[in-house]
Formats: C-alpha cells, structure tokens, sequence
C-alpha cells in the first residue's frame, strides 16, 4: 500500500492549488536564473534548488552532490540534516546511486532501498539508518561536461513519477548552467587578478631596472640582466628584489656591485 503513496498528486493532475504549483515553478526557474546578480552565493543558489526539490517534487528531502576541481566529490546543499549525513556518507563510501549518477553522468534510481539496495548495500544500510527508503539521482551536467548529481529522497518506497522526474531534471539542468556560469566568472576575475599582478609585477621591474641603469650608466638590458641575476644568487623572487629597489631598501650599488665583482 505505501508503495502507492501519492500517485495522484505526484502528477499534479488532481493538486487543486495546481495554478500556485505552477506559479512557483515559474518563480523557482527564475531564482535559479538569476546568476547575473553581484551579491550572487552559490550556498544560497543551491539551498533555494533542494528546498523547491521538497516542495514541488513530492519528496522528503533532497541534496546536491559537486564535483571539485581537484577531481574529488562534496556535499554542497540538503534540505534537511538526515540527508546532509546520508549524503556526507555516500561521498565517504564512494557507494550510492548519487555517487553512481555523478561518474555516469545518467540518472540512477532505486524505488524500494530495503529490498533492491543490493546494488549499493552501503548506502542502502545508511538509507535505512536516516529513515529513507526511496531515492533518485539526477545529473548535474551540460552536454559532456558533468558538475554533480541532485538527489531526491524519499520515506517511502515506490518510484518518483515521470513528470516529477523531467521537472526535477529541468530544475538541475538550469542550475548546472548557473553553477557553470559561475565558475566561469570566478575563472574570468583570477585571469584578470593575474594578468593585473603581471602588469603591475613589470612596471615595478621596469622601473628598478631605469634606476639600476641610471645609477650604473647602462642600457636597460643590461640592468635587467644584473638585476635577473641578483635575485637567483639570493635565491629570491624577482619582482619582490625590483620592489625593493624601487622602495630604497635595496640599494641599486648592491646589484651594481655583482657586476664590478
């Protein structure tokens, strides 16, 4: 009987406030959008993605799983503690159809985790354990490019309807831009955070190296090789050495002084 939990309203054919679910889909697409804004927080981003999971998919809780850069794996959002330990748990284990669905890049689904777990017993015990019964995954990705997976949990078994599941899949496949898109942003502001160091590191180096020639009476090339040269007999980074000259506490006849020696 529990199987059958919710059949009718998982469609939301028979929802009688079915015009306020659909306002709040529309309003839920546009707060996961709306990436643009500069006081954007990717915790808040995806805290708003598993909470409107709860209330528009007819489950109990729901998680995002991310893919780091470095190559691991991290639970970034739940909406409720059980599922942040369950969750936690899968990563740690490397078991679960969350885990699954993030190296596949494909959904992975178990409607009844007590009695068909067996293809993830670890995460099946843990299910148990947080008082889950039921799970889907869904991919986080964009064409080849895969971020995470968002897992949709439920207390009861039975499977997730199909119009739940696309609306879910929607939902995940809009964040995944805005996560994406994120990114690329965070990327774009450390290129050009280091091509600003870069510029700033050779305007100091060109200006050590004027002083050094003016004091020694040489081209600027020669200034730059005695310079170089300095800071690899001290073992020293060059654009710090450049700063201090320029700033007087390295005088320009201790770089001359390498060049008489």
């Amino acid at each position: 009987m529990t199987a059958d939990r919710g059949r009718a309203t998982r469609t939301g054919s028979s929802d009688p406030t079915s015009g306020g679910r659909e306002q709040l889909v529309s309003r839920t697409f546009v707060a996961l959008a709306d990436t643009l804004v500069a006081d954007f927080d990717i915790a808040d981003f995806l805290d708003i993605l598993t909470r409107r999971c709860v209330d528009l998919l007819d489950v109990s809780a729901a998680g995002v799983i991310l893919s780091e850069r470095g190559g691991g794996l991290r639970v970034v959002a739940t909406s409720t503690q059980r599922a942040e330990l369950l969750e936690l748990f899968a990563v740690q284990t490397e078991n679960g159809p969350c885990i699954e669905c993030v190296h596949t890049g494909r959904p992975a689904s178990c409607d009844d985790l007590a009695t068909d777990g067996q293809r993830w017993p670890r995460f099946a015990a843990a299910a148990s354990e947080c008082g889950f019964r039921a799970v889907q995954a869904l991919p986080m990705r964009l064409r080849d490019q895969a971020v995470g997976a968002l897992s949709l949990l439920n207390t009861e078994p039975g499977p997730l309807g199909d119009d739940h599941v696309q609306l879910g899949q929607a939902l995940a496949d809009v964040a995944t831009i805005g996560i994406l898109q994120h990114r690329t942003i965070e990327r774009g502001d450390q290129v050009a955070e280091q091509l600003q160091t870069a510029l700033t590191s050779r305007v100091v180096i060109e200006q050590a190296r004027g002083m050094i020639a003016e004091r020694g009476g040489l081209s600027m090339a020669e200034a730059f090789t005695l310079l170089r040269g300095h800071a690899r007999a001290n073992n020293r980074p060059l654009t710090p050495l450049a700063l201090a000259v320029v700033e007087g506490a390295v005088d320009p006849d201790v770089i001359l002084g390498r060049r008489k020696a």
